[in-house]
């Protein structure tokens, strides 16, 4: 096409630079053990796993260009066997280096040219977005806590759609209460070894978790009459600790407790093996912790059969019967147990079937979700996928930014942004079924998506503690910490992915306003979906914060229920994402909880929620969006006013509970919102255990060291009355001490004639008095002055200085007061020999070396003259 260019290419190359600096660099610090001259040529390599279809995740995201589709494919017209060691020929150092500058075929890797060479002003994209198992893996294998074993299983499910609606189970009030036996009865059948719990911390994690051979926990089959169920949960998410056989059919399960914790116990997910078709078993988990929950009424668990999925294409589905939560009667002194019973017949014979407390959502879900979209032509154009940062174990957690590209900057810089983030709590994957169905209509080709791409930045980050997911646990992170309480951290090394998330939203405000945010949550205790919010304290956005709440029940009345949400803000609520978010100035900042449950709205009253319900809700979201930014603000202003109308009447019966009367003219508006709101205390939601397990033992030995060398310091007063009352009283006997020694001294008013001084007022007389005086009395005679005299210094010091003042006129009649600020300039008298008041030496200034001695008069600081 251009023989001259080909011509050219045929000559000697050279290397980059900054390709050889580097590969020197990560040589000398031990990361690179091969020769240069060995090293594959990095161009070529990525060109044959991004075009090869085993290895599907590329470096590039959404970089078009009209003529050559794939940016690495016109970097190879430029460098055909660039930094290959076939081209590498000795060359003088004093010539190559001018060579090279002027080179014309010397090339910057970091920016993109096209096929004539020009540069465009774009950087390329990160090629190593995503880090590769070893081995045949496709994906980043999960990293697990180094005392983990995980079987070498993969777990896949199907998302089978139930043809039914799957109502509630109806209790009878005759279900069986099973007695809690343990294993001093029963027959251990599956326990996992060396579970860390409390007291211990993470170290380190690597991929496969424990290293050695997997143990079979399972016990083994006599022969092909045992009917023992082969347990197992080592796998992705899995969560089951124990499971004791108490009878033939029968079963107790203990759960496995966030790790590094000793608490935390409702999210499980185990799978069972050696199956019976007529047998009715029995399962009972005896280790629960929250006194209410949905099994109470109406909700039943997830089965899924590995022959039903096979066979029907039939995916998870609600089963069991006599399902009853109740208390665990034994007390060993500790916080009591809850425990969940219920029955199951299994379909087949010889099955293999999972139970789980929601339809599961794996870490690798996500990886293969993402695969796709990264891979996808169309989406890849407005989809960035990009790593936000490393969890505690080193997994990726993943940034997708999803916006259309804009024509011109400032149309870019216009673009409000919207930040959705799911699973900080890894046991509540409903958070990742409406983060699936908000990304599948986001990212499709719906003209409602293309606009809401055209006008909004969509930040996602879709799984915030990935660790917490692949271990299993229910709220915590490895850190042993419930994250959704330390968005206001600042142990970057703790909380990684609070603190990446924090900082992403902290510069994208100062970049563009921040429309909305809200964090994908899942709720054990109550029914439908419903968000958390926070009451804005400016008049001028009055109620705003709760118009997207409202357009979405609008929009979702069967699922989603206005009544169930709540915008009060609760200091113990202060370290969650949604609060500290509305504190860095997001208005609509929420929490939405999804139920573990179902419905008792509309046409799915009393039914359980699916994926497919889940997702729905993630459209709606989208499609809610649209009504609340709506140019036309008719829908706006019109559910405004209906929200002043519920609040009306929220506030009626508030006022008519307490049997007041009811008056809302004038200013109704001005009642505070969090006044007539319940608390947020019926929430999943836990207080902040405090610092990371692995400090503790720090925080500890400082705080040994601190008692150790804690000096003894004087107890100050406990409250600030006791302190007032303490210095009125020390003002009031200096007074009064001081006007006793001035009555009994003669000649005093002589002495004031020789040297007039400037008194300062009452208030500076008692600071004054404070400073330079410390005078005692005893405790009979403070006592006698306090039955007659008032603690009141200034109404006391007025008393004193009439009388004195009348006394001294009576007997120098000629006697004026100076009222001139300036001071005398004659030399200081000394006192009439015959005057000896008895004055304490502390009153005294000390003198200073190298200053005459100063006689001074304590005692003329009490008089305030006119």
């Amino acid at each position: 096409m251009f023989p001259a260019l080909e011509t050219e290419l045929k000559q000697e190359t050279f290397p980059d630079p900054y390709e050889a600096f580097m590969y020197h660099h990560l040589q000398y610090y031990g990361y690179f053990k091969a020769q240069r001259d060995s090293l594959p040529n990095p161009a070529t390599h990525q060109h044959v796993w991004k075009n090869n279809p085993r290895f599907v995740l590329s470096g590039s995201f959404g970089e078009r260009d009209d003529l050559i589709p794939d940016p690495l494919q016109k970097e190879k017209l430029l460098w055909p066997a660039c930094v290959s060691s076939a081209v590498h020929r000795p060359t003088e150092a004093v010539s190559r280096d001018s060579f090279m500058l002027s080179s014309l075929l010397l090339k910057s890797r970091q920016l993109l040219h096209d096929e004539f060479g020009k540069v465009n002003p774009r950087l390329r994209e990160p090629r190593d977005l995503f880090a590769f198992c070893s081995g045949s893996g496709l994906l980043q294998a999960p990293r697990w806590p180094i005392e983990c074993e995980v079987i070498k299983e993969n777990i896949h499910h199907i998302e089978g759609v139930p043809p039914q609606p799957e109502y509630f189970y109806q209790p009878t009030g005759f279900e069986k209460v099973p007695e809690i036996v343990g294993e001093e009865k029963g027959t251990v059948v599956y326990q996992l070894d060396s579970v860390p719990t409390k007291g211990s911390y993470f170290t380190s994690s690597r991929v496969g978790g424990k290293r050695g051979i997997i143990k079979e926990l399972a016990v083994t089959l006599q022969g092909p009459e045992d009917n023992t169920l082969l347990f197992e949960s080592r796998f992705e998410s899995g969560n089951l600790q124990k499971a004791v056989r108490v009878d033939t059919y029968e079963y107790e399960l203990t759960l496995r407790t966030d790790l590094y914790t000793n608490k935390h116990t409702q999210w499980f997910y185990f799978r069972v093996q050696n199956t019976r078709k007529d047998a009715t078993y029995r399962f009972t988990i005896v280790n629960l912790l929250k006194p209410k929950s949905l099994y109470t009424i109406g909700m039943k668990p997830l089965m899924y059969s590995q022959l039903d999925a096979n066979a029907h294409n039939i995916g998870w589905r609600r089963e069991g019967n006599e399902i009853k939560y109740y208390k665990n009667n034994t007390d060993d002194g500790q916080k009591p147990f809850y425990c969940l019973t219920w029955t199951i017949q299994f379909p087949h014979d010889q099955d293999t079937c999972f139970f789980a407390h929601f339809y599961p959502y794996t870490y690798t879900d996500l990886q293969y979700y993402l695969l796709l979209v990264a891979n996808n032509p169309v989406q890849s154009q407005f989809c960035k996928l990009r790593t936000l940062c490393r969890s505690l174990a080193g997994n990726t957690v993943y940034l997708l930014t999803i916006t259309n590209p804009s024509r011109t900057p400032q149309e870019a810089a216009a673009k409000k942004a919207v930040v959705l983030s799911a699973r900080v709590h890894p046991g509540e994957s409903n958070g990742s079924w409406i983060m699936k169905g908000f990304l599948d209509f986001i990212l499709s080709n719906s003209p409602d998506a293309e606009l809401l791409r055209d006008i909004f930045v969509f930040k996602v980050v879709p799984m915030l503690n990935p660790d917490g997911v692949i271990v299993g646990n229910y709220r915590c992170s490895l850190a042993g910490r419930d994250l959704n309480r330390h968005y206001r951290t600042i142990l970057k090394e703790s909380f990684p992915c609070i603190w990446y998330t924090r900082n992403m939203i902290k510069r994208l405000l100062e970049e563009r306003e921040v429309l909305l945010y809200c964090d994908f949550h899942g709720h054990s205790r109550k029914n439908n979906i419903f968000l958390y919010g926070c009451n804005s304290n400016d008049r001028k956005y009055w109620l705003h914060e709760r118009v997207f709440p409202f357009m979405l029940s609008k929009n979702a009345p069967d699922k989603f229920s206005f009544h169930s949400c709540n915008f009060k803000v609760q200091k113990c609520k202060e370290g969650t994402g949604r609060v500290v978010m509305w504190r860095m100035g997001i208005l609509n900042s929420y929490t939405m909880e999804s139920t573990f449950g179902g419905s008792t709205l509309g046409n799915k009253r009393d039914t359980h929620f699916t994926t497919e319900d889940l997702k729905s809700l993630g459209y709606h979201v989208c499609d809610t969006l649209l009504d609340f930014c709506d140019p036309d603000r008719t829908k706006f202003m019109q559910c405004l006013e209906e929200l002043k109308e519920l609040l009306q009447q929220e506030i009626a019966k508030k006022v008519n509970e307490f049997g007041q009367d009811t008056d809302f003219e004038g200013s109704w508006n001005d009642i505070s919102l969090s006044d007539i709101e319940s608390s947020t205390s019926g929430s999943d939601s836990s207080l902040s255990d405090g610092l990371p397990v692995h400090l503790l033992n720090i925080a500890d030995e400082l705080n040994h060291k601190k008692k150790m060398y804690k000096k003894k310091k004087k107890k100050p007063l406990q409250t600030r009355k006791q302190r007032n009352e303490q210095y009125q009283k020390s003002n009031l006997m200096r007074a009064l001490k001081s006007t006793e020694d001035a009555l009994k001294r003669e000649g005093f008013a002589s002495m004031l004639q020789k040297q007039p001084t400037c008194f300062k007022n009452s208030e500076d007389t008692s600071s004054s008095m404070v400073k330079n005086e410390r005078p005692r009395m005893n405790e009979s005679q403070l006592n006698g002055r306090d039955k007659g005299i008032s603690l009141d210094p200034s109404k006391t010091t007025t008393l004193i200085l009439t009388k004195d003042k009348e006394r001294m006129q009576r007997e120098k009649p000629g006697f004026a007061v100076p009222c001139s600020a300036k001071r005398s300039t004659n030399a200081p008298q000394k006192p009439a020999p015959d005057a000896k008041p008895d004055w304490p030496r502390n009153r005294f200034l000390a003198t200073k070396r190298g200053r005459t001695t100063m006689t001074l008069y304590p005692s003329l600081h009490v008089y305030t003259y006119p």
